[in-house]
């Protein structure tokens, strides 16, 4: 058998069925192949660096269960894989990427040369350290083992991106019919991670016994367990309070006692809550600088912490914790049930006072702009509640605002960028997402994160889908505009001064996509009136000139519940 058609077969048999790629020269006998199984969805990008992205959103909406391909060819098709690749790195997000590789015998070797075949490049030395595995299979014997290899460690532990290289003439080799038999039949071998013990588990409930302000932080580590959401229902109906980082954010169904997002751009409520708890349970998150604050000995100034983590190199980095505890959050959240007889002395005005906390700080802080990110925010909360939605956001100031306001219903999802914080990830991540969700996918970006994959317009366009997109433009590139503010006299070099952005609402006409422009917040109501009942691909440009703030936000060298604006008493 072909090997190309037997990396298809490989696929197939383990429902990786989904390709995302730009064709070139040495990736078309494996395009080739996965188009002839009829059973591959394929769709072709205008950038490889979108191809990532859309193939991380398949992995996104079905939290890690499903891998899609991200392919690219040789040299700058490789290349332009990368970021999606760190992206999936940071993020813990499981992709299978394939390079196609010049033939073997053009390969450079041990030579002293830069390069011997056109496009040849080292991809696995360059791609090292953003993966879980890479390698180049330079003989087809070992291609199905590599492929199997390469799978299983994507899915197990903390999960992440894998790469195979595979050079051309390896891909139209042949490969005996019973070798192919075995390794369809070989089931993957995926290990989940470490259990939670029941000695670590005694030394947790000890410390719940005692504490009088008890609260829960969850991560982007636990945003995909199977049993977060009961788990969460549970501990809101026993009154105990939780907050979240901005990836653990994703999925959390707001309810009556989860109290929003800590960190630099956090909303002040759950600052204020991490500032004053006397134990913090922290489930899969990595406590960095933009969680803490950079005072991390002042974080958490009054509590006990209890760190949770699949990574052990995660534990005891930046904060060192009373108990770490090097275990996967469904572990966790299967073995640790909170009682009624938990938490025997908890302060029954922890609950009032953090619900004060949040009621003063649910405020419209723009009232000073045209159009106000928390209203625009508020209204979808409301007008889309009831619906399955995946809200994809990009980077920069529209990410932050979005995630101090966005509440989630139950089955809704938010996708943010959060290692890599990369621009250009939300439109192509929502391709992914949409086609793998079949529901209604809304897209937050701002006119700098769009121009970055704005070619995806036309991707959009070709497969119809259910997608809003909301493009904040304030003509800016605002969040780093905000930083020369504070730190360099307002001085605007290629944030203002030398950048430009065009009408977003031409431009998606131009690739036939309905398009709305708002100028106020009378318009911005409108336009947002739209998105419910319809049904394919929709822009809407919101016009926000000079917007550059997010409101509140840590200045660096503060405490964490020291955000500015300060809000009167």
């Amino acid at each position: 058998m072909k090997a190309s058609d037997a990396v298809a077969k490989f696929l197939i048999a383990h429902k990786v069925q989904t390709c995302f790629e730009l064709v070139g020269g040495m990736i078309t006998h494996l395009l080739d192949s996965f188009a002839e199984t009829k059973q591959f969805n394929i769709v072709s990008m205008h950038h490889e660096q979108a191809a990532a992205f859309a193939a991380e959103g398949v992995a996104r909406h079905t939290r890690g269960k499903t891998i899609a391909v991200a392919m690219g060819t040789s040299g700058p098709g490789a290349t332009n894989l990368l970021t999606g690749i760190g992206s999936c790195w940071f993020d813990s997000v499981p992709c299978l990427f394939i390079t196609g590789q010049v033939n073997t015998r053009e390969l450079k070797g041990d030579r002293a040369i830069r390069q011997q075949g056109f496009q040849e490049l080292d991809i696995v030395a360059v791609a090292h350290s953003l993966t879980k595995y890479a390698v180049r299979v330079d003989k087809p014997e070992d291609l199905l083992s590599q492929l199997h290899k390469a799978l299983s460690i994507a899915l197990s532990g903390r999960l992440g991106p894998v790469l195979l290289d595979i050079p051309n003439d390896v891909q139209r080799a042949e490969i005996p019919d019973e070798v192919v038999e075995q390794w369809l039949n070989m089931p993957l071998g995926v290990s989940t991670g470490s259990e939670i013990t029941p000695a670590e588990l005694k030394q947790l409930k000890a410390l719940c016994h005692d504490a009088q302000r008890p609260l829960i932080c969850i991560g982007g580590g636990a945003r995909w367990a199977d049993s977060m959401d009961e788990w969460l229902l549970a501990v809101d109906a026993l009154g105990i309070p939780y907050v979240s980082t901005l990836m653990g954010h994703e999925r959390v169904v707001a309810r009556r006692n989860y109290f929003n997002m800590i960190g630099s751009y956090g909303n002040r409520e759950a600052n204020w809550a991490v500032q004053n708890c006397d134990l913090l349970i922290v489930v899969g998150a990595r406590l960095d600088v933009r969680q803490t604050g950079s005072d991390v000995e002042d974080f958490a100034r009054h509590a006990r912490v209890v760190q949770i983590d699949i990574d052990p190199a995660q534990l005891c980095n930046r904060v060192q914790a009373d108990l770490s505890i090097c275990a996967t959050a469904e572990s966790f959240f299967e073995k640790f049930i909170f009682l009624a007889s938990s938490f025997n002395n908890l302060d029954e005005s922890w609950l009032v006072n953090l619900s004060k906390q949040r009621n003063r700080a649910e405020l419209n802080e723009y009232t000073d702009w045209e159009i106000s990110p928390s209203e625009l925010f508020k209204k979808l909360n409301n007008s889309l509640a009831n619906y399955h939605v995946d809200y994809v956001c990009d980077v920069g100031n529209h990410q932050m605002w979005a995630a101090q306001s966005l509440r989630l219903s139950p089955n809704q999802a938010v996708h943010y960028s959060g290692g890599m914080g990369a621009m250009g990830f939300s439109l192509p991540a929502a391709l992914g997402i949409a086609i793998q969700s079949q529901h209604k996918v809304v897209v937050i970006t701002g006119d700098g994160s769009l121009q970055i994959n704005i070619q995806e317009l036309d991707t959009l366009n070709r497969l119809g889908l259910d997608m809003t997109i909301i493009v904040m433009n304030n003509s800016v590139l605002g969040m780093v505009k905000n930083f020369q503010d504070m730190y360099f006299d307002g001085r605007d070099q290629s944030t203002k001064k030398g950048y430009s952005s065009p009408s977003f609402t031409d431009i998606a006409t131009a690739y036939g996509i309905e398009a709305h422009r708002a100028m106020n917040a009378v318009g911005m109501e409108r336009a947002l009136n739209l998105i419910a009942d319809n049904k394919g691909p929709l822009l809407i440009e919101l016009m926000m000139d000079g917007a550059t703030e997010c409101r509140p936000r840590l200045a660096f060298g503060s405490k964490l519940d020291e955000q500015f604006p300060k809000l009167n008493d």
